[in-house]
Protein backbone atom coordinates (compact mmCIF):
# COMPACT_ATOMS: atom_id res chain seq x y z
CA UNK A 1 0.00 0.00 0.00
CA UNK A 2 1.44 3.08 -0.91
CA UNK A 3 2.70 5.87 1.54
CA UNK A 4 -1.21 8.16 0.53
CA UNK A 5 -3.07 5.14 0.96
CA UNK A 6 -1.68 4.43 4.34
CA UNK A 7 -2.04 8.15 5.54
CA UNK A 8 -6.48 8.01 4.35
CA UNK A 9 -6.30 4.68 6.34
CA UNK A 10 -5.35 6.30 9.68
CA UNK A 11 -8.60 7.06 11.67
CA UNK A 12 -7.01 10.17 13.49
CA UNK A 13 -6.43 11.86 9.91
CA UNK A 14 -10.31 11.44 9.02
CA UNK A 15 -11.21 12.24 12.23
CA UNK A 16 -9.20 15.54 11.63
CA UNK A 17 -10.56 16.18 8.22
CA UNK A 18 -14.21 16.11 9.41
CA UNK A 19 -13.89 18.33 12.38
CA UNK A 20 -12.17 20.69 10.43
CA UNK A 21 -14.82 20.81 7.76
CA UNK A 22 -17.43 20.95 10.35
CA UNK A 23 -15.60 23.66 12.24
CA UNK A 24 -15.51 25.84 9.03
CA UNK A 25 -18.78 25.64 7.51
CA UNK A 26 -20.30 26.60 10.75
CA UNK A 27 -17.46 29.76 11.38
CA UNK A 28 -18.53 30.70 7.52
CA UNK A 29 -22.47 29.77 7.86
CA UNK A 30 -22.53 31.87 11.57
CA UNK A 31 -20.93 35.29 9.74
CA UNK A 32 -23.29 35.02 6.50
CA UNK A 33 -26.54 34.52 8.62
CA UNK A 34 -25.44 36.27 11.81
CA UNK A 35 -27.04 39.59 9.28
CA UNK A 36 -30.12 38.64 10.73
CA UNK A 37 -30.90 39.62 14.37
CA UNK A 38 -33.83 38.03 15.92
CA UNK A 39 -36.10 38.64 18.66
CA UNK A 40 -35.84 35.91 21.83
CA UNK A 41 -39.09 36.26 23.04
CA UNK A 42 -40.78 36.66 20.17
CA UNK A 43 -38.91 33.64 18.68
CA UNK A 44 -40.11 31.27 21.84
CA UNK A 45 -43.71 33.30 21.72
CA UNK A 46 -43.27 34.54 25.32
CA UNK A 47 -44.29 37.73 26.70
CA UNK A 48 -41.16 40.61 26.24
CA UNK A 49 -38.78 40.17 29.33
CA UNK A 50 -38.17 44.05 29.72
CA UNK A 51 -34.65 43.92 30.45
CA UNK A 52 -33.01 47.05 32.04
CA UNK A 53 -29.37 46.64 31.51
CA UNK A 54 -26.59 50.06 31.31
CA UNK A 55 -30.02 52.12 30.98
CA UNK A 56 -31.06 49.99 28.16
CA UNK A 57 -34.71 48.10 27.93
CA UNK A 58 -36.85 46.31 25.59
CA UNK A 59 -36.80 42.39 24.34
CA UNK A 60 -33.73 40.23 23.77
CA UNK A 61 -31.94 40.57 20.76
CA UNK A 62 -29.38 38.43 19.09
CA UNK A 63 -27.94 37.81 15.66
CA UNK A 64 -29.04 34.52 14.15
CA UNK A 65 -25.30 33.83 14.04
CA UNK A 66 -24.93 32.76 17.62
CA UNK A 67 -27.18 29.66 16.27
CA UNK A 68 -24.16 28.53 15.09
CA UNK A 69 -21.25 29.60 17.36
CA UNK A 70 -21.88 27.22 20.36
CA UNK A 71 -20.83 24.25 18.02
CA UNK A 72 -17.42 26.38 16.90
CA UNK A 73 -16.75 26.40 20.62
CA UNK A 74 -17.45 22.31 20.87
CA UNK A 75 -15.42 21.76 17.71
CA UNK A 76 -12.46 23.65 19.10
CA UNK A 77 -12.18 22.08 22.54
CA UNK A 78 -12.64 18.91 20.96
CA UNK A 79 -9.66 19.93 18.39
CA UNK A 80 -7.88 20.81 21.34
CA UNK A 81 -8.32 18.08 23.35
CA UNK A 82 -7.22 15.66 20.47
CA UNK A 83 -4.96 17.68 18.29
CA UNK A 84 -3.71 20.59 20.55
CA UNK A 85 -2.80 24.44 19.64
CA UNK A 86 -1.35 23.78 15.94
CA UNK A 87 -4.59 21.86 15.10
CA UNK A 88 -6.58 24.59 16.58
CA UNK A 89 -4.59 27.26 15.02
CA UNK A 90 -4.50 25.80 11.86
CA UNK A 91 -8.18 25.12 11.19
CA UNK A 92 -8.60 29.60 12.98
CA UNK A 93 -6.57 30.40 10.00
CA UNK A 94 -7.93 28.36 7.49
CA UNK A 95 -11.72 29.43 8.85
CA UNK A 96 -10.78 32.94 8.87
CA UNK A 97 -9.58 32.76 4.84
CA UNK A 98 -12.87 30.98 4.17
CA UNK A 99 -14.66 33.83 5.62
CA UNK A 100 -13.03 36.49 3.50
CA UNK A 101 -12.78 34.39 0.49
CA UNK A 102 -16.58 34.12 0.94
CA UNK A 103 -17.07 37.77 1.12
CA UNK A 104 -15.15 38.17 -1.19
CA UNK A 105 -17.09 36.29 -4.00
CA UNK A 106 -20.33 37.79 -2.23
CA UNK A 107 -19.52 40.94 -2.94
CA UNK A 108 -18.72 39.76 -6.63
CA UNK A 109 -22.00 38.28 -7.24
CA UNK A 110 -23.60 42.21 -6.08
CA UNK A 111 -21.52 43.79 -8.56
CA UNK A 112 -22.89 41.71 -11.32
CA UNK A 113 -25.45 43.83 -13.07
CA UNK A 114 -28.77 41.97 -12.81
CA UNK A 115 -31.01 40.32 -15.04
CA UNK A 116 -33.88 42.54 -15.35
CA UNK A 117 -36.49 40.11 -14.82
CA UNK A 118 -35.20 39.03 -12.08
CA UNK A 119 -34.84 42.16 -10.18
CA UNK A 120 -38.92 41.72 -10.03
CA UNK A 121 -39.05 37.96 -9.65
CA UNK A 122 -39.92 37.91 -5.78
CA UNK A 123 -42.38 40.17 -5.98
CA UNK A 124 -45.45 37.99 -5.60
CA UNK A 125 -43.74 37.18 -1.80
CA UNK A 126 -43.29 41.23 -1.06
CA UNK A 127 -39.66 41.58 -2.17
CA UNK A 128 -39.82 44.54 -4.71
CA UNK A 129 -36.72 44.52 -5.50
CA UNK A 130 -34.41 41.56 -5.72
CA UNK A 131 -31.13 43.07 -6.34
CA UNK A 132 -31.50 45.38 -3.22
CA UNK A 133 -32.42 42.35 -0.95
CA UNK A 134 -29.74 40.35 -2.55
CA UNK A 135 -27.13 43.23 -1.81
CA UNK A 136 -28.48 44.22 1.95
CA UNK A 137 -28.29 40.13 2.88
CA UNK A 138 -24.88 39.73 1.76
CA UNK A 139 -23.22 43.02 1.50
CA UNK A 140 -22.27 43.24 5.22
CA UNK A 141 -20.55 46.46 5.83
CA UNK A 142 -16.74 45.94 6.27
CA UNK A 143 -16.70 47.53 9.53
CA UNK A 144 -18.66 44.18 10.36
CA UNK A 145 -16.39 42.05 8.90
CA UNK A 146 -13.53 43.27 9.70
CA UNK A 147 -14.92 43.39 13.80
CA UNK A 148 -16.01 39.58 13.34
CA UNK A 149 -12.25 38.47 11.93
CA UNK A 150 -10.11 40.27 14.16
CA UNK A 151 -12.73 39.18 17.12
CA UNK A 152 -12.60 35.63 15.88
CA UNK A 153 -8.96 35.11 15.62
CA UNK A 154 -8.63 36.63 19.20
CA UNK A 155 -11.15 34.46 20.81
CA UNK A 156 -9.39 31.56 19.04
CA UNK A 157 -5.76 32.14 20.40
CA UNK A 158 -6.70 32.88 23.66
CA UNK A 159 -8.86 29.74 23.93
CA UNK A 160 -6.75 27.58 22.92
CA UNK A 161 -3.65 29.24 25.43
CA UNK A 162 -6.19 29.20 28.41
CA UNK A 163 -7.44 25.74 27.45
CA UNK A 164 -3.84 24.21 27.46
CA UNK A 165 -2.98 26.38 30.58
CA UNK A 166 -5.95 24.82 32.38
CA UNK A 167 -4.53 21.60 30.70
CA UNK A 168 -1.51 22.10 32.10
CA UNK A 169 -2.51 22.63 35.81
CA UNK A 170 -5.37 19.80 36.29
CA UNK A 171 -4.24 16.70 33.64
CA UNK A 172 -6.44 14.63 32.14
CA UNK A 173 -9.13 15.39 34.65
CA UNK A 174 -11.86 18.01 34.88
CA UNK A 175 -12.18 18.35 31.34
CA UNK A 176 -15.51 20.23 31.85
CA UNK A 177 -13.02 22.79 33.44
CA UNK A 178 -9.98 23.58 30.35
CA UNK A 179 -13.71 23.32 28.15
CA UNK A 180 -15.71 25.62 29.46
CA UNK A 181 -13.03 27.85 31.33
CA UNK A 182 -11.17 28.83 27.96
CA UNK A 183 -14.64 29.53 26.47
CA UNK A 184 -15.24 32.03 29.43
CA UNK A 185 -12.43 34.00 28.58
CA UNK A 186 -12.17 33.73 24.98
CA UNK A 187 -15.45 34.84 24.60
CA UNK A 188 -15.69 38.04 26.91
CA UNK A 189 -13.02 39.31 24.50
CA UNK A 190 -15.22 38.29 21.21
CA UNK A 191 -18.18 39.20 22.31
CA UNK A 192 -16.96 43.17 22.78
CA UNK A 193 -14.27 43.29 20.45
CA UNK A 194 -16.62 42.43 17.51
CA UNK A 195 -19.68 45.08 18.18
CA UNK A 196 -16.67 47.88 19.30
CA UNK A 197 -15.66 47.39 15.75
CA UNK A 198 -18.47 46.99 14.05
CA UNK A 199 -20.73 49.10 15.56
CA UNK A 200 -19.13 51.82 17.99
CA UNK A 201 -15.87 52.81 15.49
CA UNK A 202 -18.07 51.66 12.47
CA UNK A 203 -20.23 54.22 10.88
CA UNK A 204 -23.14 53.73 13.18
CA UNK A 205 -21.51 54.97 16.11
CA UNK A 206 -23.11 53.12 19.45
CA UNK A 207 -23.14 55.02 22.32
CA UNK A 208 -21.25 53.19 25.10
CA UNK A 209 -24.57 52.31 26.97
CA UNK A 210 -26.11 50.43 23.77
CA UNK A 211 -22.66 49.01 23.12
CA UNK A 212 -22.24 47.53 26.77
CA UNK A 213 -25.88 46.17 26.48
CA UNK A 214 -25.81 44.66 23.81
CA UNK A 215 -22.14 43.08 24.47
CA UNK A 216 -23.45 41.65 28.03
CA UNK A 217 -26.33 40.28 26.96
CA UNK A 218 -24.39 38.13 23.93
CA UNK A 219 -21.92 37.28 26.51
CA UNK A 220 -24.36 35.81 28.61
CA UNK A 221 -26.05 33.71 25.97
CA UNK A 222 -22.76 32.17 24.88
CA UNK A 223 -21.80 31.28 28.19
CA UNK A 224 -25.02 29.70 29.11
CA UNK A 225 -24.85 27.66 25.52
CA UNK A 226 -20.71 26.78 26.69
CA UNK A 227 -22.38 25.47 30.15
CA UNK A 228 -25.36 23.55 28.41
CA UNK A 229 -22.74 21.96 26.03
CA UNK A 230 -21.01 20.44 28.68
CA UNK A 231 -22.44 16.91 28.33
CA UNK A 232 -22.09 17.02 24.64
CA UNK A 233 -18.32 17.34 25.31
CA UNK A 234 -18.12 14.48 27.32
CA UNK A 235 -20.39 12.32 24.71
CA UNK A 236 -18.10 13.29 21.72
CA UNK A 237 -14.99 12.80 23.27
CA UNK A 238 -16.18 9.23 24.53
CA UNK A 239 -17.15 8.84 20.63
CA UNK A 240 -13.72 9.69 19.25
CA UNK A 241 -12.43 7.28 21.92
CA UNK A 242 -14.14 4.71 21.11
CA UNK A 243 -13.87 5.34 17.09
CA UNK A 244 -9.85 5.73 17.27
CA UNK A 245 -9.90 2.89 20.31
CA UNK A 246 -8.47 3.84 23.80
CA UNK A 247 -4.88 3.37 23.09
CA UNK A 248 -4.74 5.75 19.75
CA UNK A 249 -7.34 8.19 21.38
CA UNK A 250 -5.09 8.12 24.48
CA UNK A 251 -1.96 8.30 22.41
CA UNK A 252 -3.31 11.87 20.67
CA UNK A 253 -4.31 13.74 23.59
CA UNK A 254 -0.70 12.82 25.00
CA UNK A 255 0.81 14.81 22.11
CA UNK A 256 -1.60 17.36 22.01
CA UNK A 257 -0.73 18.25 25.45
CA UNK A 258 2.91 19.14 23.83
CA UNK A 259 2.20 20.99 20.65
Amino acid sequence: MSIQGRTLDDRAVWLFIVLCAFFCVNAVLAEFIGVKIFALEDTLGIAPLEWNLFGQTGSLSFTAGTLLWPMVFLMTDVINEFFGRRGVRMISWLAAGLIVYGFAFAFAAISLAPASWWVKAAQPQGVSDYQTAFAAVFGQGLWTIGGSLVAFMLGQLIDVAVFHRIRNITGEKHVWLRATGSTAVSQLVDSFVVLYIAFVLGPQKWPTSLFLAVSTVNYAYKMLAAVALIPAIYLVRAGITRYLGEARATQLREEAALV
